[in-house]
């Protein structure tokens, strides 16, 4: 089988460790998204992992798809988990934990709405890397905000207080991994991550890890879950195809899901 890598990293640990156990009986290569020519892409993969999120890795992708391609995520799946808005919607329409996500055409603008000013969460709408995440607790502090990201389009969540941690849950074709990771937001600043058991999750979080990914339409995904209190979940981003760096098998699953996926389209052929 031949499995494509859509990324500009292919030395990233996670694609690095899944192609050292495929590379002894398959053919692995790596397409940079950004260099690759559209119309000199040559032979089709059997598989393809879409590791960026790019608009040209999903330029690249749709193409590639277009020829009859199976990719991982698929271009659509990747690109309407880049829309924070829709996230939210779709999450809400499938009675996910969601956190309430209120839409608008600017930072300028939410500045200039004037409401009440409880501790937010802003994000950039769209999202991508170095995008806009910060706790806003005064109008001065959007006002602030606004004058470095003004035109961005942004969401705003009401902060949810926690213990100042995020579990991180990763899926990859149904397998679930998870660690603790101090939040960007906390005070103190990210912190490192912290090994988790699956073991150790709340009741019900990894059934609800896997139900994200039946919604959102993903093969390889993140969660970020936050707990409110008594292991009650609020969901707070989903992140198509996430770095997954550190966690034992996750490299073996994801060779085993390229596999098993490369099988299927060519037996459909």
């Amino acid at each position: 089988m031949t499995v494509g890598l859509i990324t500009p990293e292919p030395d990233h640990p996670l694609l690095a460790a899944t192609t050292t156990l495929l590379k002894g009986e398959h053919r692995v290569v790596a397409l940079h998204p950004e260099t690759a020519e559209l119309d000199v892409l040559g032979p089709l993969a059997d598989v393809y992992l879409l590791k960026s999120r790019t608009p040209r890795a999903l330029t690249l992708a749709r193409a590639l798809e277009s020829r009859g391609a199976e990719v991982i995520n698929s271009a659509r799946a990747t690109g309407l988990c880049q829309d924070r808005t829709f996230m939210a919607e779709r999450a809400g329409q499938a009675g996910l934990p969601f956190s309430p996500t209120h839409t608008f055409d600017s930072l300028t603008d939410l500045a200039a709405a004037g409401r009440p000013m409880p501790p937010l969460v802003v994000k950039s709408r769209h999202s991508r890397r170095h995008d806009l995440v910060a706790r806003v607790d005064s109008q001065a502090r959007l006002t602030e905000l606004a004058g470095s990201w003004g035109d961005e389009p942004v969401v705003a969540q009401r902060f949810a207080e926690s213990n100042g941690y995020d579990h991180k849950l990763w899926v990859i074709d149904g397998t679930v991994f998870s660690a603790l990771r101090r939040s960007e937001l906390a005070p103190e600043g990210r912190g490192p991550t912290l090994p988790l058991a699956p073991g150790e999750l709340p009741r019900g979080w990894a059934e609800l890890a896997a139900r994200v990914g039946e919604v959102f339409e993903l093969d390889v995904y993140g969660v970020d879950v936050i707990d409110t209190g008594d292991g009650t979940p609020l969901i707070v981003d989903i992140n198509a195809f996430p770095g997954i760096r550190g966690q034992a098998g996750a490299p073996e699953a994801l060779a085993a899901l390229a596999l098993r996926r490369a099988r299927e389209a060519v037996a459909a052929a």
